[in-house]
């Protein structure tokens, strides 16, 4: 008697386990196919980048002073990496 029991368990337990694994394979297939679909009828479309105008300097120029302390500050910053 009890290995009968056994035995249907055992048998259960694999035709449960085959069942939900033939299962999650056909749901990763749908998926995959739906996602398919979906990219191919109804592509995303790109978004369109406006193009970045570059500064010109000459609209925002530099007073004598403020570039006389940038040139003193990345001098001083050089003389420090030197030693």
């Amino acid at each position: 008697m009890q290995d009968l029991l056994l035995e249907q368990g055992l048998e259960l337990l694999v035709y449960g386990m085959g069942t939900v694994f033939v299962f999650l394979i056909l749901l990763v297939y749908a998926v995959n196919l739906m996602s398919w679909i979906i990219a191919t009828y109804f592509p995303e479309p790109e978004p369109q980048v406006a193009p970045h105008p570059k500064p010109n300097i000459a609209q925002h120029p530099v007073d004598e002073t403020t570039l006389a302390v940038i040139k003193a500050a990345i001098r001083q910053h050089r003389d420090k990496l030197q030693g």
